[in-house]
């Protein structure tokens, strides 16, 4: 697989990388611990080098079945670059939480979790606006930076506004962002000032959280415990995180004109991740899935032609016709 420069971190990545949210066994439903392991083990032997996780994640469970895998004999945990997050463990979730104590806290459980002296990359887990404006948090990262319980550091957002307050700060080496068909305003000014500064872009909900598999319809149910159930209008958190902030309904209308597009060599889901790949402001794309046979398909798109103009022009028509007014001046 082919791979692309993380920002200034000096890591080189798979464009296809590993999100881990899925197998923590929270908000998608329940998942079994050796299922969890397994999916990472098929990710790395495809060849992928980039896994993301969280610390709440199952609670720990994600980080926890990361470390596992990578402790296995057959897996070098140098040739792989572990993400995880800190800051959603904050109970309530606010921007005094985000101070040098609870932030080391945060991530000593993590380096326990994961088993590891030293985190390769840390991101604040889409924190409140007003940590952006806070100088003092980003002094704590480059402390723990400094006594080397992280390599790296950077953040995961919701909103774009809060991705270019973030790499004003110098510390920040990656942004983790929504990115997909449906949710396309990265590519304006942020992917701009992005590559401008040497940030790593990480693209998480690539798939819209299923929409643009091809395998959810109108019928679809899912578990009470699934995000996609209780989250629809951002009742738990930002509804964003949940078809990427589209209406269901509309959202299936909007994969049906897409579908029409579709390269005769290729699954929606492939056609999705490669018009993600086809910008190239972005270092790695974190599909997740508990399928190993997905997480090989997904695998597979990175080798793929770039997709044609024409195809681009048509899903750009269809953003404006369907997502737009819903999606685009919200994040």
């Amino acid at each position: 697989m082919q791979t692309r420069p993380l920002g200034q971190t000096g890591y080189e990545v798979t464009e296809i990388g590993l999100g881990t949210w899925n197998i923590g066994g929270a908000a998608w439903g329940d998942v079994e611990d050796e299922a969890g392991r397994e999916v990472v083990r098929t990710a790395l032997d495809s060849g992928v080098d980039f896994l993301d996780t969280a610390d709440v994640y199952g609670d720990g469970t994600s980080e926890q079945h990361i470390g596992a895998v990578l402790d296995e004999s057959d897996y070098d945990r140098e040739n792989v670059v572990v993400a995880t997050k800190a800051g959603r463990r904050l109970e309530p979730h606010t921007a005094e939480g985000y101070n040098a104590e609870n932030l080391e806290r945060f991530v000593d459980r993590s380096r326990e979790n994961l088993g590891t002296e030293t985190l390769d990359l840390l991101q604040l887990h889409c924190p409140p606006n007003e940590v952006y404006y806070q100088p003092d948090v980003f002094d704590a990262l480059d402390d723990l930076k400094a006594r080397g319980k992280i390599a790296h550091y950077g953040v995961s957002v919701e909103k774009v506004e809060q991705a270019l307050k973030a790499i004003e700060y110098p510390g920040v080496e990656t942004v983790q962002i929504i990115f997909n068909m449906f949710r396309q305003r990265p590519a304006e000014l942020f992917f701009e000032e992005a590559k401008r500064r040497n940030v790593g872009v990480i693209v998480r909900v690539p798939l819209a959280s299923g929409l643009l598999t091809g395998a959810i319809d109108r019928e679809t149910e899912f578990p009470e415990n699934d995000h996609r159930n209780f989250n629809r209008e951002g009742e738990a958190f930002d509804r964003g995180e949940t078809f990427a902030g589209l209406p269901f309904e509309r959202g299936l209308d909007a994969v049906e004109a897409v579908e029409k597009h579709v390269p005769e060599n290729m699954t929606l889901a492939q056609m999705a991740l490669r018009w993600i790949l086809d910008h190239d402001a972005v270092s790695t794309v974190i599909p997740g899935s508990t399928s190993p046979e997905h997480i090989r398909d997904n695998v597979a798109a990175a080798e793929m032609e770039p997709l044609s103009h024409e195809i681009h022009g048509a899903v750009r028509d269809i953003y404006e016709e369907f997502v737009s007014d819903d999606v685009h001046h919200r994040w």
